[in-house]
């Protein structure tokens, strides 16, 4: 495999790879004096060549530091010994509700989404300097069109993403996911295995329109990698948040059964992703299967709930204790924002963690208001498409497509576009009553098969 890939694109990896390992817990002393002489100014290429190839070699076995503290495992058995799940009283999901929550959760991740679309990757200082600059802050709407957005990277006046041009819910790999985990769920129920993930991705979804660890799982599986490996070889974004977009179906399909829900998210977060990456996805699916059988003042229990199906020793664990205390004792979610920056400002502006830290941030200071979540969320910059996205997926869950104000869904027109292969444009209406008949397909299933669980203890 390393043979196939030029020095370059080796180098560009290995760089990330330090990275990656570092924060992982792992020692790097050698592997960084590895890299140095592999990129060295005027190194030959026979001798670049020769160090990263040793650089790789030597990566596979990284050992941990004696100082680590976080328990963190990546295989589904060792994951389940870690958590306690205990069989507590969820919801059934009640017929006469449950089609307007699943409508609402397909809503509001679309609206969340499309909210995010023109400032991804901007900071938040940046977000809130174009804002100010329509006249618009603090953000309570799609983002507008601005003439002069000085220095400050925006989208072109005719983009359909700006609030003047939104016909629909555009085209992006947010939600392009969610088409294809419906399509999985649907397909293969509790049948799903990694290698199906790889199978469908192949199929269905164009390799240029992945990203980041996506796209190094993609081009393993191509060169003949095996799925439970492809999330290791060469793959330095395996904890970035490309697993945790893809929850949402999952969530859906477990709707009241949040072990479903976590069942299908590590199938599918396993072929692309390790340790905190597998947990996002995890915590975001079982959290949206809760929040679609409760109601927003029950939006602790849920979270609390979703923190019991992740290893309680992680780096993902500890933030959202973390992230839930702040928003507890702070006034305004600016302070939030403020220490969650000096925790996880370090982290990649596309890495797990820190961006769930921004959707619960959003969720927890919006005091039930749809806009206001997903507002909060994308202000605080990083992935905000992402992020949007999220939060508007879980408050609609927990809120249903009634309740969300039409300023937010008219402009979708109920029509979403994707590149999934057999799935162009769609009407969000029809995915969500797909979705409905995936939940009742799956609703005789239970957690003995897949889980763990303690019972509850009187």
């Amino acid at each position: 495999m390393i043979g196939s890939l030029p020095t370059e694109t080796l180098c560009r990896l290995a760089a990330d790879e330090l990275v990656q390992l570092a924060e992982e817990g792992r020692v790097v002393d050698d592997l960084r004096l590895i890299y140095e002489r592999a990129t060295a100014e005027g190194v030959n290429g026979h001798t670049a060549r020769r160090a990263i190839e040793e650089f790789w070699a030597a990566a596979e076995h990284a050992p941990m530091r004696d100082d680590s503290a976080y328990d963190e495992p990546s295989d589904w058995g060792s994951i389940c010994s870690k958590v306690k799940l205990v069989e507590s009283a969820v919801p059934a999901p009640d017929p006469a509700t449950l089609a307007d929550r699943v409508y609402g959760a397909w809503l509001g991740r679309c609206a969340g989404c499309m909210l995010g679309k023109p400032v991804e990757g901007r900071t938040r200082a940046q977000v809130q300097a174009l804002l100010e600059i329509a006249g618009e802050y603090p953000l309570e709407d799609y983002f507008p069109v601005i003439d002069d957005p000085g220095d400050i990277p925006y989208r072109r006046a005719d983009d359909d993403c700006l609030r003047p041009n939104i016909r629909c819910s555009a085209r992006d790999d947010d939600t392009d996911y969610t088409v294809l985990g419906l399509h999985m769920a649907k397909t293969y129920g509790m049948g799903l295995t990694p290698a199906e993930v790889g199978a469908e991705w192949m199929m269905r979804l164009p390799y240029m329109k992945t990203y980041t660890a996506e796209r190094a799982a993609y081009r393993n599986l191509v060169m003949g990698v095996p799925a439970d490996q492809a999330a290791t070889v060469l793959n330095p974004y395996r904890e970035w948040i490309g697993a945790q977009i893809r929850c949402d179906a999952f969530g859906y399909a477990g709707a009241g059964q949040p072990w479903i829900a976590a069942w299908l998210a590590y199938q599918d977060a396993a072929l692309s992703h390790t340790k905190n990456g597998i947990y996002g996805e995890i915590f975001f699916a079982t959290l949206i299967a809760e929040s679609l059988v409760r109601e927003f003042p029950e939006l602790r229990e849920c979270i609390e709930s979703a923190l019991l199906f992740i290893p309680s020793g992680s780096r993902f664990a500890e933030m959202v204790r973390a992230v839930s205390g702040w928003c507890d004792d702070d006034p305004g979610w600016q302070i939030t924002w403020d220490r969650i920056s000096r925790a996880y400002g370090h982290c990649h502006p596309v890495h797990t963690i820190n961006n769930a830290a921004l959707v619960l941030m959003g969720l927890l200071h919006s005091g039930g208001d749809f806009g206001r979540a997903v507002s909060i969320a994308v202000m605080g910059g990083w992935d905000t498409d992402c992020n949007g996205a999220t939060a508007g997926s879980v408050m609609g869950a927990l809120l249903g497509e009634e309740a969300l104000p039409a300023k937010w869904t008219e402009p979708l027109n109920d029509t979403l576009h994707s590149a999934i292969d057999g799935y162009q444009m769609r009407r969000i209406s029809d995915l969500s009553e797909e979705t409905i008949q995936v939940i009742r397909k799956l609703q005789q299933q239970g957690p003995e098969q897949h889980l763990t669980v303690v019972p509850e203890t009187p």
